[in-house]
This record gives structure tokens, C-alpha cells and sequence, in this order.
């Protein structure tokens, strides 16, 4: 069983978690297909029957990005709108290809767990702002499996290196990735 990881990062250098996923997936090419959208399609011009057929050709799909404006990156949404088209994910004329397909979201926030709550700063919950995603999923009939984060400990915009009382970046990173593994070989 294989995983297609589309990965939507527009600043991939400069990432921190979302690079450090990228890496651990890509020791394990037997099981995981890297897909970074951004390296693909830098024009933003995505090739509908290529990525459908990537689809088509594996058993699981996970969508990887960072939360971009309590949201998913624009070449994300793009590829959303574009991929999942009428007669191929959803209504009439072949339109169920990705019925019972297992599907999740890994998701990098940036910002403290706390932070998204009712009672937090941002008032909303990740899983709440995630919903148009599950609700995507459940129109096409997939099999939405939820989603893997990554809260991070910003304190000011911009500000959004890992850190933890008694734990390295470097620790928190490494764990980061065995738990991100651990949720997509159990989708």
C-alpha cells in the first residue's frame, strides 16, 4: 500500500518542519511518494490528468502544508479546485475516484496549540479551520482519516522555531517526524 504525500509549501528553503517531513518520507520511496507541488509547478500551471492519474495510482493521499493565513497555501487551492473536477472526483461519468479512498491532512501551524481554542488568541480550533478540507473529502466519498500538526511556539508573526522546556528543536523535530510516519502508516 502506497502513499501519495502532496506536499504545498511555498518557501520550502526556509522551512523548518515541513522540510524535515520531506526528508524522513523520502528514506522510505518503497512506501511514500513526495510530491511537492511547488517544485512542479512553479508556474502554477498544473497538469489535471498528470495528477489525477498520480492519484488514481496510489492507495492513500495525504495533503501536507503549513497553515498560510489559517488556511492552505493558494497553489494548494489551485490544485484542489483544478484536480478535483466534475466527472472525475464527484458527480456523473466516472466521478468517484476518490470513493473510500484514505485521505488525511499533515498540517505544520506555526502558532501554540493554545492559541487555537475558543478561549485562544485566535478564537477557533485547527480542527475547525481544517473543515472545508473534511468536507471536500466527505463530497467526494473519500475515506477522511483527520490530520497530523505540528503546533509551533509563536509568540509574534514570524516568530515560529520549535521550542519545548526540556527538549532541543532538534529532539522535538526528530520526534516530529517519527509521529508524522507513525500517522501515515496507520491512515
Amino acid at each position: 500500500m502506497k502513499t501519495l504525500i502532496v506536499v504545498s509549501h511555498p518557501s520550502m528553503e526556509a522551512s523548518v518542519i515541513n522540510k524535515r517531513w520531506v526528508q524522513e518520507l523520502k528514506k522510505y520511496p518503497e512506501k511514500y511518494t513526495v510530491h511537492e507541488l511547488y517544485k512542479m509547478y512553479p508556474d502554477g500551471n498544473i497538469d489535471v490528468e498528470k495528477e489525477q492519474k498520480w492519484i488514481e495510482s496510489h492507495d492513500q493521499l495525504i495533503l501536507q502544508f503549513p497553515i498560510y493565513w489559517f488556511n492552505c497555501p493558494p497553489l494548494l487551492k489551485k490544485w484542489l479546485d483544478d484536480v478535483f473536477a466534475y466527472g472525475w472526483a464527484y458527480g456523473s461519468n466516472g466521478g468517484d475516484k476518490l470513493k473510500n479512498r484514505k485521505v488525511g491532512l499533515a498540517v505544520s501551524a506555526g502558532i501554540k496549540k493554545e492559541d487555537y481554542s475558543e478561549q485562544g488568541r485566535y478564537r477557533y480550533t485547527l480542527a475547525q479551520l481544517l473543515t472545508p478540507f473534511e468536507i471536500t473529502f466527505l463530497y467526494c466519498h473519500a475515506d477522511y482519516r483527520s490530520f497530523f500538526a505540528f503546533y509551533g511556539t509563536e509568540d509574534a508573526p514570524g516568530e515560529n522555531m520549535p521550542d519545548a522546556e526540556n527538549e532541543t528543536p532538534e529532539r522535538q523535530l526528530e520526534k516530529s517526524a517519527r509521529d508524522y510516519l507513525d500517522f501515515v502508516d496507520n491512515l
